[in-house]
């Protein structure tokens, strides 16, 4: 084993190197799917560039984003340090690489992508063995703990299936069982991988973003059993084809998501900070989105009509869900880490720029208003076929990705 870093801070450039590619990774996505219109409009979404177009949002960006975060938070979080630093640089090399060759190879010969698949596999675990012995040395591990190394297990869970998925394509051993695979490996790597991780962190950025006090933690158990009781139900539909476990999954799921919307709730009501920062407001945002979509998933299912829409829930899933919330605590954390690395051991001996003053706020709202309806735009020009109104909303949401992107970037010129 290489030995771990003594050291209580992580090196800037780790968590930034992950930011910066996820940053061309998001930016890269939105244009391929703006080039294939016509084929989500047609409901083919089992094709290569769209493939290669989820992956690249999912892995590029959210995934990257997910890691670098993690790198910087997971000390935070769990008062210890990350295990080791020169493995975290060699771990973003591998999986930059391999992502990158994955994404590239699924839209020109999915049928070669076992070789960059296994590169990407491989930046992926050495991750999670950073990750789990970083927190193997976690003093007390708590219920952020619990949800954190699920969302890990579920991560690996989501990488195995989706190498066996290309396997399968080059040799068919699995194809009877692909549609089983396939919509696992969908759901563990959504609602299992970044559902749970931004479950455990919004507990303790919440708090952190409000400055709460004095709140219990006790429903946070009820959360992660009634969420995972639905994941394992799910699966198991997928499994058994049994259209009862489903309907009983997503209804746990949506249990499961409502009881962490209150408890948020319950936090934010302790909160010493009056007016909440917008960017933070938007994450909350994204709760609301999550509950709704959650809500809508299930009454799917209920009418019997769950796969007809599971593409439009997709989309709003990552983008109003996951991708919102990603967004607003990044557009928080990001000149937080800046601003500390450049400024923090200079305060008192010279002029140092305010927290507030190292990211325009001021394009915040016009930037998540403007996500917001070209996603709604894309979901409802899927559900109803308008191609007009799918372009407009793609073309909104393609061209926020770049100006977010620029806005994260102009952080390091402060």
């Amino acid at each position: 084993m290489i030995p771990q870093n003594m050291g209580s801070e992580t090196n800037i450039k780790l968590p930034f190197s992950f930011i910066l590619f996820s940053i061309i990774a998001i930016v890269g996505s939105q244009i391929i799917l703006l080039f294939q219109g016509e084929a989500l409009l047609n409901g083919s979404f089992r094709i290569p560039a769209i493939w290669s177009a989820a992956h690249l949002f999912i892995l590029g960006w959210a995934l990257m984003i997910a890691m670098g975060a993690m790198y910087q938070l997971v000390p935070v979080a769990f008062l210890t340090p990350i295990w080791n630093e020169k493995f975290g640089f060699i771990q973003f090399t591998v999986t930059a690489v391999g992502i990158v060759w994955f994404a590239i190879t699924l839209y020109a010969a999915p049928q070669s992508a076992l070789i960059p698949g296994i590169v990407m596999l491989l930046g992926i675990l050495m991750f999670l063995l950073q990750m789990w012995m970083t927190l193997r040395k976690q003093a007390k591990p708590n219920i952020l703990t619990l949800f954190v190394g699920t969302a890990l297990i579920c991560l690996f869970l989501t990488i195995l299936i989706g190498i066996t998925m290309v396997v399968s394509m080059r040799t068919g051993f699995a194809k009877d069982h692909y549609s089983f695979l396939f919509h696992s490996h969908l759901l563990l790597g959504t609602a299992g991988w970044f559902t749970l991780l931004i479950f455990g962190f919004s507990y303790k950025m919440a708090p952190m973003f409000s400055l709460a006090h004095g709140f219990a933690m006790k429903l946070a158990g009820y959360v992660y059993s009634f969420y995972m009781s639905g994941l394992v139900f799910m699966v198991g539909s997928f499994a058994l084809d049994q259209p009862l476990l489903l309907k009983g999954g997503l209804l746990f799921l949506l249990i499961g998501f409502s009881l962490f919307a209150y408890h948020v709730y319950t936090i934010i009501q302790k909160r010493i900070k009056k007016k909440l920062d917008r960017p933070f407001s938007f994450a909350l945002l994204a709760i609301i989105f999550g509950e709704v979509i959650h809500l809508l998933a299930f009454l799917a299912a209920l009418s019997n009509h769950f796969t007809s829409f599971i593409g439009p829930l997709m989309v709003a899933y990552l983008m109003l869900w996951i991708a919102f919330s990603i967004i607003g605590y990044l557009y928080k954390i990001v000149p937080f880490l800046w601003w500390t690395h450049k400024y923090s051991k200079v305060i008192g001996k010279k002029d140092v720029p305010s927290l507030k003053d190292m990211m325009n706020e001021k394009i915040a709202l016009p930037l998540f208003i403007a996500f917001t309806i070209g996603v709604l735009a894309v979901a409802i020009g899927l559900v109803l076929k308008i191609s007009i109104l799918f372009y407009i909303g793609q073309s909104i949401v393609t061209l926020a990705a770049v100006i977010f992107g620029a806005v994260i970037m102009s952080v390091m010129k402060k």
